[in-house]
Formats: structure tokens, sequence, C-alpha cells
């Protein structure tokens, strides 16, 4: 056997039925599929059940743990050479696997991810999350663009591969409920082990499915990396930075919009209504509008940016409208949870490892 295939799984039956199925049409059969039930009230049993005949498959039920240690347990009931690791709200194209064997003959390594895309039957919500995931404007290229500002790939959980005998070396995941599988990226590079990106090794991610998940979704993102920089000194980049400088400059660019409108409300009324002061109010009212001019002009042009990309490559202009929503929850959700996890534990000395939504892991 030299593929395992390791789903942990949260109540979410009907993805697990559009995965398994998306693992029957695979062009590659070499490889058995374990489903590891972590404490769902959900379960997906039956569904599993019906693709017996079909998989070399296992199913498991364990208590709830997170995706981490559940990832863990289907590891150590699995049998193959390579384990690949993908999240239950993946589907996958027919020749994924097929994809990953062929990248590993042309240049063998011991780990290995890939980048997601949205597929056609997913919500305008789901894809332009999508969008704000993976696009260069949003990201920096790190989730598995072409463009990256960081040379180095650090595979994520949604769609990894690792070496059985480098994973048991390492000891799998780690007990964080978040980032858990960026430590194991980290790890990988410092025991000297070599990783890549496979770029056409891609699955569908269907990502959250509305704004206000995604956003307790990046916000523990945030906080994740700087719980991840006190576990390994030296890996916070500057592209980690990004979000929390547009989080900075966000909020300075409101703060002077509500300048200039005081000065600009404050201006009109004395020119219209300030008798000789006339000329001066005009003067203060011009300076208002100034203000407001250029604190909003760093938003819009940034806007237009994501409006653009996103309904060029999305061939839709109401998906590039919700694109620009979600890249500013994605950049201000993980650069507030950057942020206060800094404070905490970089300024008020907190040893613990933070998380904000506790219960928001598969979510």
């Amino acid at each position: 056997m030299k593929y395992s295939i390791i789903v942990p799984v949260y109540n979410r039956p009907d993805e697990v039925d559009e995965l398994l199925q998306s693992l029957t049409e695979q062009t590659l059969k070499d490889m058995e599929v374990i489903i590891v039930e972590d404490g769902s009230s959900q379960p997906c049993e039956n569904i599993v059940h019906r693709y017996a005949g079909k998989l070399q498959l296992r199913y498991y039920t364990k208590e709830n743990s997170g995706p981490g240690q559940t990832r863990n347990f289907g590891a150590e009931h699995s049998q193959g050479e390579y384990l690949i690791f993908l999240d239950s709200d993946c589907v996958l194209p027919p020749d994924f696997l097929k994809v990953v064997d062929e990248e590993l003959k042309r240049k063998d390594c011991d780990a290995w991810g890939g980048p997601d895309r949205a597929h056609a039957s997913f919500t305008n919500v789901q894809k332009a999350i999508s969008y704000s995931m993976t696009s260069f404007l949003t990201t920096g290229g790190i989730r598995g663009g072409k463009k990256q500002m960081d040379r180095k790939f650090y595979p994520r959980s949604f769609n990894m591969g690792i070496r059985r005998s480098l994973y048991r070396q390492l000891g799998g995941f780690s007990s964080m409920r978040f980032g858990e599988d960026i430590d194991l990226s980290l790890r990988i590079y410092k025991s000297g082990a070599s990783c890549r990106l496979f770029p056409e090794a891609w699955v569908w991610h269907k990502r959250r499915t509305d704004f206000k998940k995604f956003f307790k979704q990046v916000h523990n993102s945030g906080i994740a990396r700087i719980n991840l920089m006190k576990r390994h000194p030296g890996s916070l980049k500057l592209v980690h930075l990004l979000p929390a400088v547009f989080t900075i400059g966000t909020f300075l660019c409101l703060l002077l919009f509500l300048v200039g409108l005081f000065f600009a409300g404050i201006g009109l009324y004395t020119g219209f209504f300030g008798g000789t002061g006339c000329n001066m109010g005009l003067i203060v009212a011009f300076l208002g509008a100034a203000l407001i001019l250029l604190a909003l002009l760093p938003l819009l042009l940034f806007s237009l940016l994501v409006f653009i990309d996103s309904s060029i490559r999305n061939g839709s202009i109401k998906i590039g409208i919700l694109s620009i929503w979600a890249s500013f929850i994605q950049l201000i959700g993980y650069g507030t949870g950057f942020i206060r996890a800094w404070w905490l534990r970089c300024v008020c000395g907190r040893n613990e490892e933070l998380q904000a939504f506790k219960e928001n892991f598969y979510e």
C-alpha cells in the first residue's frame, strides 16, 4: 500500500459523501482511506458504509480532541508508505493522486503540499472566501500560489502529504488546536527533510459557508502565528506581519476619515453661517474634504484591485464585490488575532498558548 488518505471529520456527513465519491473516481487506485469521526453528534457512518465495496476504507470513532490529534489517530491505524491528510470539506479532481505519484517519481521528497481552488458548484460567498485565501493580494502567495513572498512552501493539512517514516520521527501533529499543520511543516524543515509544493496536486476546498465563521477562522490563525513564533523562534516572516499592518492602516484611515468629516462639517457650518468667518470656514471645509479623500483613497484602491482581479478570475462581478468584503475580513480578522496574541504573549508575558474561538477548529 503506497498511500493512506486520512480525513478527520466533525459533523460533516454530506461533505464526506462528496469527498468519498471523488476518491472512487481517482485514476490511480493504490490507496486506502481512513475516516476518523472526532466525537461528532452527526456521524457519517452510514455514508461511509455505502462506499465499503468501492474503496479500501476504514472508519473509526473517538472522543473529540481536535483535528491534529484525530489525524494522529488515523495515522496510527494506517499502512501506507505515504500519508495524505485532507479536510472533509475537500473534493478531489480525478487525477489528484496520479499527479502526486508522478511528482514523487519526477523528484522524490519527504513531504509536500498542494493548493486549493473553488469549484463551480460553490456558493458565491465560498468563492469569494476562496479568492481571499488564495490571492497574492491578500496572502502573498503563501498558500500555494505561483507567486510567493516566502521561498519555502509550508504545507497545510487540507492538502498535505508526508512520508510515514518522517511522520513517526517527528511525532506527528502537536497538541495545538490551531496552527498544528504549520507547526508540523516547520518541524519538517528543521529536521532537514525535503519539502515541496506540488502546484498541480490541487483540491477543491469549500472553505467557510459564511463571513462570521470565516472571521473566527482567520482570527484564530492570527493568534496561532504568535503561538508558532513562540514555539519556533525565527519562524515569523515579513509576509506574516502584513495583515497586522493592514489592520492598523485601515484603523488609521478610518480615524483620519472621521477627523476629516469633523473638519468638513465645522467648516461648512462656519462658511454658511459664520458671518465674517465665511472664507476661513470654507478653507477648513476644503481641508476636511482633503483628509476624507486621503483616508479613503488607499482603501478604495485596494478594493478596486481586489474587485478587478476577482471578477476576472471568477468571471463574476457579484463575486468580485463579495471578494472585497472577504478580503477585508481575512486581513483584519487575522491582523486583530495577531495583534491580540502579540500583546498578551510578547508584551504581557503570557506563557500559555492562546485561542479565541475554541470550538471553531472544524467550522
